[in-house]
Formats: structure tokens, sequence, C-alpha cells
């Protein structure tokens, strides 16, 4: 199998790996900056690396991006805004139904007046968000190795060597991880995995019927299960098994036996087009780096579905980590930049894990967790509340903690419609090369950073309206800001451009010689 669109190096050396790694060392070594283990939607982000002019390379497993089975069901706002920051939101939008889809155990949490494009959810499935990407990500020439797996991997002071399976072998500067929850790449590393065992599993499937089913959420002693119907007219089933399950992958046979467990008949279910078993199992990298390897999405962080929160996670681990890499690839900041990926995304997968938790232990149908359940939608209906988990579950509250200053520094930059010297802009439309961005709000001219303009754009502009945030509602309007190639801030000036120097250092390198 050759790779889609390949960009080896003219002039490699043959591979010195040994052959106890898994490397044949006969065969040609093809190089690349960055390999990615792992082609699901953490890694098809190899397109912000790409954006930068970084040669990256995935590995995936599967022969094609075709993906059986339900997996994650839609995009939350912050990921869509995501996506418009790159200018590909629309490709999504236009497969999927936009809905109110944030929610808290059971409850729905309305986001149509927060202040942001994308008030709303996106029903779409993981089989279309990751045909969209990998479409994106071929746009870009991205290097994918299909019908393969990372197998191992030696680092050393220069690189890694990545073991393949099919007994091949590439270098890359780094290795990331996006192999998912039972990531080897996670376990090659060392890295430790802590967390809490499950208590409770799930079967999920799309079957075919031979009777009638009982439509719709149920929930009993056992847990929550349900039955609906595919435009295809297969059953989607979830069902939730008396036991937790023993792991490995579920059978027809345990399928049968959890529907009847609950329904006292299993409707005839036959002909599976995909079974699966999740469990309510909780566990966190401690660390998401070692040396040369980083990890990105679930081999980061596993948790329960309980909010659609995965690949939301996923993604937004990626786009941290992409502008990050890049940097330290092509050395324009030091490698120490790394270190604020793990501080930045690490807080966020912990809150992620806890709310999950708490949403998992809610689902009990005891008289007393009905109790609590029901104080909770009452909680969460009034206002302050509401906003406060809505922004939790949409990801629009993501704050990174950068320091004491103005309410935006660390916070998503609003999409603003700006007035520019070249004309009308939006903020996102100005990030889609996955550049970093100051914005000038005074006096045209006012901030000088040529020493830096090889690496961040620079716009004057002016905007008349309300600065306003999600869940913090409305904020004093800044004179400047620093935009990060993830939309995040990282500088926010006042009358005077006090910090500005050491922010352009801190996240963009040292200032080019004059």
């Amino acid at each position: 199998m050759q790779p889609t669109k390949a960009r080896a190096r003219d002039g490699e050396p043959k591979s010195t790996a040994k052959s106890t790694d898994g490397v044949d060392a006969d065969r040609p070594r093809i190089s690349h900056s960055v390999v990615i283990a792992g082609g699901g939607p953490t890694g098809l982000l190899a397109g912000e690396l790409s954006l930068d002019g970084i040669d990256v390379a995935i590995v995936e497993r599967r022969e094609n991006q075709d993906l059986a089975g339900a997996r994650s069901g839609g995009l939350h706002s912050r990921t869509i805004e995501i996506f418009d920051q790159r200018g590909i939101a629309d490709r999504f939008l236009s497969q999927g139904q936009t809905a109110q889809v944030a929610g808290f155990a059971g409850v729905s949490l309305d986001i149509s007046d927060f202040p942001t494009r994308h008030n709303y959810g996106l029903a779409l499935r993981q089989k279309h968000i990751e045909r969209i990407l990998a479409c994106w990500v071929d746009e870009l020439g991205v290097t994918v190795y299909r019908g393969r797996e990372v197998t191992g991997f030696v680092q050393d002071g220069g690189g890694v060597d990545v073991a393949l399976s099919d007994g091949g072998s590439l270098r890359a500067d780094y290795l990331v991880g996006c192999d998912g929850g039972r990531s080897l790449v996670r376990k090659a590393a060392g890295i430790e995995f802590p967390g809490s065992e499950p208590t409770t599993s799930n079967l999920i499937a799309e079957v075919e019927v031979t009777e009638e089913p009982q439509w719709g959420i149920h929930r009993d002693a056992i847990g929550i299960h349900g039955l609906s119907r595919l435009e295809d007219g297969t059953v989607r089933v979830l069902v939730t098994e008396r036991e937790v399950g023993a792991g490995g992958v579920p059978t027809l046979h345990e399928l049968s036996e959890a529907l009847i467990a609950v329904y006292g008949t299993d409707y005839g279910v036959h002909n599976p087009t995909s079974l699966a078993r999740f469990t309510d199992m909780t566990r966190q990298a401690a660390s998401y780096r070692k040396g040369r390897v980083l990890l990105a999405g679930d081999a980061a962080h596993v948790h329960p579905p309980d909010g659609g929160q995965g690949l939301q996670t996923g993604v937004h681990d990626a786009v941290n980590l992409g502008w990050k890499l890049a940097q330290v690839v092509t050395n324009t900041a030091p490698e120490s930049l790394l270190d604020t990926y793990q501080a930045e995304r690490h807080p966020v997968a912990a809150r992620v894990l806890k709310n999950t938790m708490a949403s998992v232990a809610l689902r009990r149908e005891d008289e007393r967790t009905k109790a609590l359940r029901d104080t909770m939608a009452e909680l969460l209906a009034m206002e302050e509340p509401r906003k406060r988990f809505a922004g939790m579950m949409s990801g629009l509250d993501i704050h990174y903690d950068l320091g004491e200053g103005h309410p935006l520094l660390g916070r998503r930059m609003p999409d603003l419609d700006l007035v520019t010297a070249a004309g009308p802009a939006r903020v996102f439309a100005l990030l889609h090369d996955a550049r970093p961005l100051l914005l000038n709000f005074e006096k045209p001219g006012a901030l000088d950073i040529r020493p830096w303009a090889d690496r961040v754009r620079s716009v004057d502009a002016s905007y008349d309206g309300v600065w306003e945030l999600p869940v913090l509602g409305a904020v004093e309007a800044p004179c400047a800001v620093l935009v990060r190639p993830d939309g995040y801030v990282a500088w926010v000036g006042g009358p005077e451009a006090a910090g500005l120097t050491d922010s352009l250092t801190k996240w963009f390198g040292a200032p080019a010689a004059a």
C-alpha cells in the first residue's frame, strides 16, 4: 500500500532501527516533520500543521475513511466556531441539522441567546464529520499511510523512529498519538493513565429486527435504554447491561440477552452493521508529552459519552497543539512552548471527566436519584445556572489561565464584524490561514510589530458594537488584542502597549534581527 499524496524527502538514509523494534532495516525510511498515529477527527487536524507548511503524515489502520456505527452524533458550538476559523464550517453545516444539542444529565440547555454566530449545535454523525475533515486534509496535501498501524517507536535527541505494521518505518521530529483510548503510543511511551474503573456498561448497535420494538427512551433500575429507527430502516439500539461487560468486542448473543433483560424480548435482532460496548470508565494521561511524543484526543483522556464532549475535546486538543508544534518544528519558538499544551488542555479534559461522571451518577432510577435529577432540572431552568452549564457543555466558556487581566485574556476571540482599510472583515475570516493576528482598534499604526511581521498579521480595525462573551456578558472594549491561531486571546492592550513584546516573544518566538 502506497501512501496517499506522499511527500517523502529525497536522499534519506536507510532505516537503522533494530529489528527488535519491528522495523525492517533493509527497507527505505521516509522522513516527515510530524507523524500522527490515527486518522480519526483528532488526527485529521493534521491540517493545522499543514497550514503552517509542516510536512506531516498520518498513519491510519483503515484502508479508507469509512466508519461503521454511530460514534459521535454531532458538533457543539465552539467546535463549529473552530471550523469557521479555518473557513470550512459551511461544509459541515450543509450536511447536518442545526439544533439545540447542549445538555446536562438529560436537561436540555438552550444557547440561542449566546453571543456567537453559531448559537446552536449540529446533528451530524461522526462518519460524515470524518469524511469532510478527510477531504480538507487531502486538499492540503497531507500524506496518509492507510492500512497500517504504528507498532512501536524509539526516540532520541534528534527525532523518533516509528515502526509500522507492514515492517516499514518512518522518521519524524515528533510523534503525536491520536490512536484512541487503548493508545499504543501512550503505552509504549510509558505514560500512566490513572482514573476510575467502569461501574456500568452499555451496548450500542445498528441492527435489523423482526418485531416492532418499543420506540423511544426507557429508564429502569438497570439504566437507560432506547430504540430508534434510522433513515435506512435499520434500528439503533442502546441498552444498559445488567452487569459491567467483560470488555472486548460484544456479540449479537450478548445484545440479545441485554434486550431480553430489559424488554422481555430481543425483538428478533439480527444482521448487525455495527455493535460496540462503552462504559463509564474515566481516565486521563498523567502527562500529555514525553520527550518528542505527544498525546491528543482519546489517547489522552477517556470518559463516558454523556454530553457528546469526546470528539469536541479531541478537536480542541489538536487545534491547541497544532500551531505550537509547528513553531517548534520550524525553530520559530523554543521547545518549552509545548509545555503550554498540557498546562492549557489537561484542566479542560479534567473538567469533562468530572461532569460526565456526575451525569452518569444522575442516570440511576432509584427514588433519591430521581429527586436529585428533578432538583438539577429545576436549578438549570434558572438563568445563571443555565448559562454556566451551557457554556461548559458547548465549549464556549473555555478559559486558559494566562494570568490576571482583561476578561478576554485566555478566552475565545468573538467573531466580530470589523471595518478595516481593506474593507469589511470577520475576525474568523482573518484566521483562516492559522496565522496569529494583532488587531489594533486605536490610531492606525500605533503598534509596531515589525520584528514579528513574518509571523504575525497586524490589522488596524474599528468595531462599534458591544463586546460580549458567553456566560460573562458584556466586557469593556479593548484598545488592541493579540489573537493566537487557535482563536484564543493572548494579550489585551489598554491605552499603552505594555506587555505586548513579552507576549509576542512568549507565543511566537524571539523578534527577528534588524
